[in-house]
């Protein structure tokens, strides 16, 4: 995805993060959704008609799409107040193509940094599918996760690039090293949110005895 893309993507997420966070209320965060999510489906599809309709070309330009129509699906949805069990499982179906994209990055493209990026966006996508579809309330979990990402998967790469020292050997080894450092924050989050959970049924249990 180009990074004018990365960049308005970081912007998104951040305010979704805010959002799940309880900080910033659902429907504005909506609108500003459907604006990038519009930007994010006009370019892409400009692109693809003028593109020279290569593999890997439509490959690039297909990853812009799922952003651009998740973000068009979670705009609706909050301004609608929709229920949002389709969100739910088109997100799961974007992170299972997300994981197709994580293997390339290795396989194809001998690429850490891409690889490790579109792992930790499978993740995202996936707690989205079980937190709309599955109906696990694992809201603040989710926007911890959105917040981190918006800026170590999204914003800085696009700034980084913008400033010209991107894919430096530098800058891709502090970035694999974020990049790992989240997957391991993520880990915990994740394990500490089982125990809280298990605490919480394990109380529910003596309280009925």
């Amino acid at each position: 995805m180009g990074f004018v893309g990365l960049f308005l993507s970081g912007a998104v997420l951040f305010l979704n993060s805010l959002m799940l966070l309880g900080k910033a209320e659902a429907k504005s965060v909506g609108v500003f959704n459907l604006f990038v999510g519009a930007i994010q489906i006009f370019i892409p599809t400009y692109l693809m008609i003028t593109s020279d309709q290569s593999n890997w070309e439509l490959y690039n330009i297909a990853a812009i799409f799922l952003f651009g129509l998740t973000y068009l699906y979670v705009g609706v949805t909050l301004l609608k107040d929709l229920e949002g069990n389709g969100l739910g499982w088109f997100s799961l179906w974007v992170a299972i193509i997300a994981v197709i994209y994580t293997i390339t990055s290795i396989v194809q493209f001998q690429d850490t940094v891409g690889a490790l990026t579109w792992g930790l966006w499978s993740f995202l996508w996936l707690l989205f599918f079980m937190a709309n579809t599955l109906k696990m309330k694992i809201e603040k979990y989710i926007g911890m996760v959105a917040f981190v990402q918006s800026w170590v998967t999204l914003t800085i790469p696009a700034v980084l690039f913008f400033l010209g020292v991107w894919n430096t050997p530098v800058v891709i080894q502090i970035m694999t090293g974020v990049l790992t450092l989240s997957i391991i924050l993520f880990v915990v989050g994740l394990l500490k949110l089982k125990v809280s959970s298990k605490t919480k049924n394990s109380g529910r249990e003596i309280e009925a005895i």
